[in-house]
Formats: C-alpha cells, sequence, structure tokens
C-alpha cells in the first residue's frame, strides 16, 4: 500500500538517525512528511509535488508543495520543518511562499 510506505519512509525520515534536526531541509523531506500527514489524516490525493522558495520563516527554508486531490483541485501548502516537525501554513498562516515558487 503507498500510503503506508509513505508515512513509514517520512516517519523514518523524521526521525532521523541520533543527529536531531541535522538533516538538510530539501523538498524530498518536506513531501514525504506531508504525504505522511496526508496519508494519516486518511485524505486522498493523486500527486506532491514540492520545490524550494527564496522565502523563510523565523530562519527555516519554506518550501511550495502542490497537492492534487482529484481534478482540478490543486491545494498549495507553503511548509517548513522545526526540528523534524511538518508546519504548513495550514496551522501557521504567517508561512507565505509567494506569488509563485521561485519568489
Amino acid at each position: 500500500m503507498r500510503g503506508a510506505a509513505a508515512l513509514a519512509g517520512a516517519m523514518a525520515l523524521l526521525a532521523g538517525c541520533g543527529g536531531g534536526s541535522s538533516r538538510e531541509v530539501t523538498p524530498g523531506v518536506v513531501k514525504e512528511a506531508l504525504e505522511a500527514r496526508l496519508v494519516g489524516r486518511n485524505l486522498s490525493f493523486e500527486w506532491v509535488y514540492c520545490l524550494p522558495t527564496k522565502r523563510s520563516f523565523e530562519g527555516r527554508p519554506i518550501v511550495r508543495c502542490n497537492v492534487n486531490f482529484g481534478e482540478p483541485h490543486i491545494v498549495i501548502y507553503c511548509a517548513v520543518l522545526e526540528d523534524g516537525t511538518l508546519i504548513t501554513n495550514r496551522e501557521q498562516p504567517a508561512i507565505r511562499c509567494g506569488r509563485n515558487a521561485r519568489s
């Protein structure tokens, strides 16, 4: 089951290998964490695509993710990782990724 594999993979990524939050924040890491959250909330989605932005929130890089919940319903999430915990603009509206991914 794809959802279970994504959840297990994201949990392993977020747990790290004993080094705390030293893992580099990349779009791939944020994507796996967001997929795990969506699966954990029993949300059905087609795909998640994440890319970096030039913005930051409280010193952490913001990653923009587009989530396809089925045509034509694509939702944009702006996200950061804080000590391995995913925080999106849904929980913290001050996290903004700008008009496009590179701004």
